[in-house]
Parts: structure tokens; sequence; C-alpha cells
């Protein structure tokens, strides 16, 4: 299935978007368009992305019971994006649900991921705000085992928990992991981060890129860095 760096496109219209990417002169980086985008410009900028040449994650992380799941993610299948998420909270059935809308007509369908515990989450919150007793390590691989059990190709983590996600469900299993850096980055809201070339050490299959390259003064070069140091460690 590949191994690419996913610039998140966290923008406020479509103008930001391709005002962005001109800065790429020909290249077409594979892009996540979140609930910012999507919800200011609905499916007419996937359409527009698409059209342009460019793989789509549609970031939108579904969570509703699994019949209103099912019918939304035929919706998103139409579109022809290449990759889209739910939440694994969400159980079993509605991860099942989701797959059975996702799959087309010709049995081909998007990259369907979950998302396990947010990289916003620490393990303080994880147990006093969100009342888990496990640890965030046995929290993300019991969801991830379950997301594996429902068809799911793959889920959501840190990059601190891809070795780990790939030693008890097989190296086949998708690890994407934001909450990747370079060491001269800041943080920003991330609290479990890691830089390109160690997530590759750990597993991680695509790593999605935010702020690092979208804020940087000079993205494609930003772009390049996170490519190189990512996909060099990948070909080892």
């Amino acid at each position: 299935m590949g191994k690419d760096v996913i610039i998140a496109c966290d923008f406020k219209n479509q103008s930001e978007v391709l005002s962005f990417l001109e800065k790429f002169e020909n290249k077409r980086p594979y892009l996540k368009i979140g609930m910012e985008l999507y919800f200011a410009e609905g499916p007419s900028i996937v359409k527009t992305l698409k059209a342009r040449g460019h793989k789509i994650f549609l970031d939108l992380k579904l969570h509703d019971i699994p019949n209103t799941v099912e019918k939304a993610m035929a919706v998103l299948s139409s579109m022809q994006i290449d990759m889209c998420n739910l939440h694994a909270a969400g159980t079993v059935p509605m991860m099942e649900a989701a797959l059975r809308g996702l799959t087309r007509p010709d049995g081909k369908r998007p990259l369907l991921i979950a998302v396990t515990q947010l990289t916003s989450t620490n393990e303080e919150r994880l147990h006093n705000e969100l009342l888990i007793g496990a640890s965030m390590n046995e929290t993300v691989l019991h969801y991830a085992a379950l997301s594996k059990k429902a068809g799911l190709d793959g889920i959501v983590c840190s990059p601190l928990e891809s070795k780990s996600v790939h030693e008890k469900l097989g190296r086949e299993f998708l690890t994407v992991t934001p909450g990747v850096r370079l060491k001269e980055n800041d943080r920003g809201d991330q609290a479990r981060v890691m830089t390109p070339s160690d997530a590759k050490k750990a597993g991680s299959d695509y790593i999605v890129v935010g702020r690092p390259i979208t804020a940087a003064e000079d993205p494609l070069a930003a772009y390049e860095i996170f490519m190189k140091d990512f996909l060099d460690e990948a070909e080892n």
C-alpha cells in the first residue's frame, strides 16, 4: 500500500488551500482534508483536489449508530477519496457497518482506518477525564484489535504506539500517525510526538504533518525534508 507523507490541509477555505499548493510547483502531495475545510467547502473541495491529481485522506472521524455511519460512508465513497476514518470507540458493529457502506458495487473502496486515542490525549487525561483505567498503550492496542476484528485496514495512533501495534496485529495492519515533528518544531497541542525518521523506525506507514509544513516559511522545502527523512528510512 506504500508509504507517504500526508499534509494536513487545515485551512479555512479553498482559496487558502490552492494558494498554499501553488508553492509545490508540479508536485502533487497526499492531502488530508479535515473538518474545518470540509465543513466550509463541502464535497466540492474533494472534487477540486482530486481533479488536480492529489490523493485524499478525508478526516471526518465518524462516530454514530451503525446505520447512520453506513449510509454516510456510502456517500463518502462515491467521492472517490483514497482514505477515511472513524472512531474505534463506536464499537465493532459500527465499524463493520462503515465497511459495508464504504464498499462500492465493483468491490473497491477507500482505505478505512480507526482513531484509537487522539494524540492530544495524554495518560492523565485518559484516566481522569475519560475514566479509562488501562494504560495508553493497552487502550490503543485494544481499540486496534477491535478495528482489525471489524475488517479495517489500520488505525490512527501516535507514532509511539506503531511498533507495539504491528507486533500484536501484523505488519500489514496500517498505522497512520500524526504527532510528527522535526526536532526544531514546536509541539503545538500534540502531547505525544516523534521525528519522521524515528516514526518510520517505529513502524509508521503514513505520517500526517500539518503546521510544520503549512506554517513553514518555505512549505515545499519543509515537505521535502519530511519526505526525505521518512522515505529514506523506509528504504533501509
